[in-house]
């Protein structure tokens, strides 16, 4: 697992650091899983960047694991990230 961040396309603010895994890295088709490491509300509709541990970014969306929620109070859910540009 590794630490990254999470920042909103439309005005590259920082939402949340995230601990994420990348399932595919290749350059063009990448996609993971991640948590948030803070409890907050996540727009899927939203486009996001996400930073990843060894400094690449890209942008993303977001989709919420429904029958995949992290336990505890209160629920950190599981959402898969899709690459939609260059991971570099």
């Amino acid at each position: 697992m590794g630490i990254g961040k999470l920042y909103r396309f439309s005005d590259n603010k920082l939402v949340v650091k995230v601990n994420y895994q990348l399932q595919d890295a290749s350059e063009t088709k990448w996609w993971g899983e991640l948590t948030l490491t803070d409890y907050m509300r996540i727009n899927e509709n939203e486009v996001y960047n996400i930073k990843l541990e060894d400094k690449r970014k890209g942008r993303c969306r977001l989709k919420k694991r429904v029958n995949r929620a992290v336990s505890g109070v209160p629920p950190r859910y599981i959402y898969r990230f899709t690459g939609t540009s260059l991971l570099e």
